[in-house]
């Protein structure tokens, strides 16, 4: 027998879980706390040092100003991505698929921390078994429009 060819990879559903749930985790921290800068010290610290000549000038200003450009980036970065979520979850419509995986989405991961899926499911009013299937939907319709999404490598092999 042949074997039918496929041209659409396969999806590491572990992986991209991992993945968007690390995302979603860094946007709730973003919109719960923002960013912090980084300061310099002002006051030397008055320690004893042991150590050798190392040649080496400090630039404490340099640093901070260099550590304030990284994290805006990615201040940037995390904006645009909340940005592109809340864009998502207002496109799933006011139907009741929608409001389904959009109320799925805030719960578990949007608005406080350590929610765990029993917590929603219950508040939702909704039986387990369902809560799993609307929330894999959801998860991987957020994956896609994110590009989030992890395809197989036909070496490593999925979780099948």
């Amino acid at each position: 027998m042949t074997k039918q060819l496929s041209f659409l990879p396969k999806i590491d559903r572990a992986a991209t879980q991992e993945k968007l749930e690390g995302v979603l985790e860094s946007v709730r921290i973003y919109r719960q706390f923002g960013m912090i800068r980084k300061e310099m010290k002002v006051t030397p610290s008055y320690e004893i040092r042991e150590h050798g000549p190392t040649h080496a000038v400090g630039k404490p200003l340099e640093d901070v100003a260099i550590a304030n450009v990284q994290q805006s980036k990615r201040e940037e970065w995390l904006e645009l991505i909340s940005f592109r979520i809340d864009q998502f979850l207002n496109r799933l419509g006011n139907g009741n698929a929608g409001r389904i995986q959009r109320d799925i989405i805030n719960k578990r991961y949007l608005e406080e921390e350590d929610v765990c899926d029993y917590m929603v499911y219950n508040e939702i009013g909704m039986a387990e078994r369902t809560y799993r299937r609307w929330k894999s939907r959801a998860f991987y319709n957020l994956a896609f429009a994110l590009r989030l999404e992890v395809y197989e490598n036909e070496e490593t092999g999925g979780n099948e």
